[in-house]
């Protein structure tokens, strides 16, 4: 009897002490949940350009960027941006803009230079295209080293994960690059189109190009841009001809 007794106090005890563990993990998840909640969410608003598209903005770092590629067709002023249709046109052409054919909405048009630096300008009023600074400042905000972000090529580790938009529908998926859209900016994969007038291989999903609106110091010829790679977790900063066409990412003003 008595040894009846010792057991059923033994696991008595093991019951208490089963629930006094089960009693911290409930405490330790329902602190985990209210800290969860007070996490800030990230700040968003609209813009809207001078054809009356409406673009989603983010604030990362205390800049606000859109989070789509531009595609408007007028200037401020409510002039038409002329679409280069043709190899010679884009060839010969003044300021204008491409639609690549597998491009979605959101993906934009590709602009040359000449409209991207055109005086009557294509941002939305108290808005300007992303400048090289722009650009920097916001790779810095991702977690780049100010020594990584000055110099040229691929820089950074995970930046450029953190600024694409996830699904693959807007990337194609390559292990071990995943995209993470940390700060809400949606990078999307609208290819490029060349200063001969074809369009980049492999193509949409594959690659992002984005004009900047800074100048080569040391070539006038060129300008500075950014390129994302569905291969690659690194920012790549490089001057390009300004014949090329590339997306288009614009801040609010300061």
């Amino acid at each position: 009897m008595w040894r009846t007794l010792i057991n059923f106090g033994n696991r008595l005890n093991a019951m208490k002490s089963f629930a006094f563990v089960c009693f911290l993990i409930s405490i330790f998840l329902i602190s985990s949940c209210e800290e969860s909640e007070t996490i800030p969410e990230i700040n968003r608003g609209s813009v809207t350009d001078s054809d009356g598209n409406v673009y989603s903005t983010v604030k990362i770092g205390g800049q606000w960027w859109m989070t789509s590629n531009l595609r408007v067709t007028t200037f401020r002023n409510g002039e038409s941006i002329p679409q280069l249709v043709d190899s010679i046109e884009w060839l010969s052409g003044g300021p204008g803009f491409s639609i690549h054919p597998d491009a979605t909405t959101e993906m934009g048009l590709l602009y040359n230079w000449k409209a991207v630096s055109d005086s009557r300008g294509i941002a939305p009023e108290g808005w300007h295209v992303a400048t090289d600074e722009d650009w920097q400042r916001l790779e810095k905000q991702m977690g780049m080293e100010t020594s990584a972000a000055e110099k040229f090529g691929w820089r950074g580790s995970g930046e450029g994960d953190a600024l694409k938009a996830t699904g693959t529908n807007n990337w194609v998926r390559f292990d071990p690059v995943w995209a993470t859209n940390a700060a809400g900016f949606n990078a999307l994969a609208g290819s490029c189109r060349i200063e001969d007038g074809r369009y980049g291989s492999p193509g949409t999903q594959y690659t992002g190009f984005w004009w900047t609106r800074t100048l080569s110091s040391t070539d006038p010829d060129k300008a500075f841009f950014r390129y994302l790679d569905y291969k690659r977790s690194q920012v790549f900063r490089q001057v390009e001809s300004r014949g090329f066409g590339f997306s288009v990412r614009c801040v609010k003003d300061q």
